[in-house]
């Protein structure tokens, strides 16, 4: 009698398992998370050598204040466009150096300013770039700088000339010369300087992937 009621009490513990049904894995079982959908990776964008970059700088530069090796600090003025998608928007921060700074020599040269960038930052991300450089240059030294130191001896000579003979002309000539130099020089030696805000254009030499 037991033992029969034993095997019912087996055999109803069976049904009421079996109406149940399968338990459900616990969340996190096989090591993911319900609804969770995968990460998905934002395809690489090339951007091709050749590529024109327009940026305005952030600071003055001038052959005054900045050396070769300086940096400064630009802002893209126009978004970057490839395959008809924008991939650096209007206002990406770039970096840069100065590669050429060179005052004009008294009366003679010109004056060099050249700089170009090496870096822009993008989510949270910095990219090294290799670019063109932008350069200016001043314009050559007038001929009227020379032409009147010349005329400031003549005028030397005649001046001692009239006052002390013949060692009154080597004087005043010495005189002259040095005063036409000096004049000259006050208004001789050029410098250059990239304004604030100055719009500055630049192409890639190398492609570069973001």
């Amino acid at each position: 009698m037991k033992a029969a009621m034993s095997g019912a009490v087996i055999l109803l513990a069976l049904a009421i398992g079996a109406c149940r049904g399968p338990s459900p894995d616990p969340v996190g079982s096989r090591g993911e998370t319900a609804g969770a959908q995968p990460v998905k990776q934002k395809p690489a964008v090339e951007l091709p050598s050749g590529l024109v970059i327009k940026v305005r700088v952030q600071r003055a530069l001038s052959t005054v204040r900045d050396r070769a090796g300086d940096k400064f600090e630009a802002i893209l003025d126009e978004s970057v466009i490839v395959d008809e998608s924008e991939v650096l928007a209007r206002g990406t921060r770039f970096t840069g150096h100065v590669t050429t700074s060179k005052s004009s020599g008294r009366l003679e040269g010109r004056a060099v300013l050249g700089v170009t960038l090496d870096s822009f930052e993008t989510e949270g991300r910095q990219h090294a770039i290799t670019t063109s450089s932008a350069q200016r240059m001043s314009e050559a030294h007038k001929k009227r700088n020379v032409e009147f130191i010349g005329g400031g001896t003549g005028v030397g000579a005649l001046v001692g000339g009239l006052t002390g003979g013949a060692k009154g002309a080597g004087i005043g000539a010495a005189v002259g010369a040095g005063a036409g130099t000096a004049a000259a020089a006050a208004t001789g030696k050029k410098d250059l300087e990239i304004p604030a805000e100055t719009r500055l254009q630049f192409s890639l030499k190398e492609s570069v992937k973001i």
